[in-house]
């Protein structure tokens, strides 16, 4: 994982200078087009009076469409490069690979940027709609933590509930009402003063009796051969309990989704560290 976050992260470095440079100057691009778009009215006004050649252009570049639409279009530039800051930033805090060391950090940050990362899964498919996210933050201080490493428990559960989801409505498994709303709740809470707790849970299938005895074992997965590494919840569990002395658990009942609860000490103790 150290080397995919040094992957992301960097590359999230080299997308990051170009998009600041169009970026920057799209707002000087807007301030020329609407001078000239200005100064061409102007002389509409004041010199309406003009040659069969002129005409003849301006009708065939369509100068009326062009005065209307080039405005609306960088407007769409704009919006289309503000979306890929967003992405670029929620890439590098994600990866935070070069925070090595325990370092204070935002939890909902965290949720957030990985979200971002998989918003692509959360969209509508041919066999399910969209998955829908409600997010239930509460006030919480800055966590003494390993960003990276709790950012990869986020994605390995996230993805977990989306494959769950996602697994329900296929036709050879679906047993979800097809007007039920697909759903991953976030909810954080402040337990006390010391531990933080961050619920993710899914309105799935749920996880039978034998999965939820064996899941947090290494190397088991659900998963047939040659269609994944697992479910990533061995990895997960140890960098909640033994990087960093909190606890990973899950309450699931068969047609009723999945909960998966992290919680963390907000500082950290040296009994909490892995040897």
């Amino acid at each position: 994982m150290s080397g995919f976050g040094k992957i992301v992260a960097g590359s999230a470095h080299e997308i990051n200078n170009p998009v600041n440079f169009i970026h920057g100057n799209l707002a000087y691009v807007q301030n020329y087009v609407e001078a000239l778009l200005g100064l061409v009215k102007m002389y509409q006004e004041q010199c309406p009076i003009t040659t069969t050649e002129i005409r003849a252009e301006a009708e065939d570049v369509d100068l009326e469409f062009i005065q209307n639409d080039l405005p609306k279009t960088l407007d769409s530039m704009k919006t289309g490069s503000d979306r890929i800051r967003e992405i670029v930033l929620s890439l590098r805090s994600f990866s935070r690979f070069d925070e090595a060391d325990i370092k204070l950090v935002d939890i909902h940050e965290g949720l957030d940027s990985t979200l971002m990362i998989l918003g692509y899964r959360l969209e509508a498919e041919a066999d399910r709609p969209e998955i829908r996210v409600h997010r239930d933050y509460a006030i919480l201080p800055l966590v003494e933590c390993y960003a990276g490493l709790l950012n990869q428990v986020f994605l390995n559960v996230l993805t977990n509930a989306i494959e769950a989801l996602s697994t329900e409505r296929t036709p050879q498994t679906s047993q979800a009402p097809v007007d039920r709303l697909d759903q991953i709740t976030l909810q954080t809470a402040l337990v006390d003063e010391q531990w933080v707790q961050i619920k993710i849970a899914d309105n799935g299938p749920g996880i039978t009796p034998e999965v939820q005895q064996k899941m947090f074992d290494p190397f088991f997965t659900t998963k047939s051969v040659g269609e994944g590494t697992g479910m990533g919840l061995a990895v997960s569990y140890q960098i909640v309990t033994e990087r960093h002395g909190g606890q990973l658990t899950c309450r699931s009942s068969l047609g009723e989704g999945a909960e998966f609860i992290i919680q963390i000490p907000v500082r950290r103790t040296v009994t909490g560290e892995s040897t």
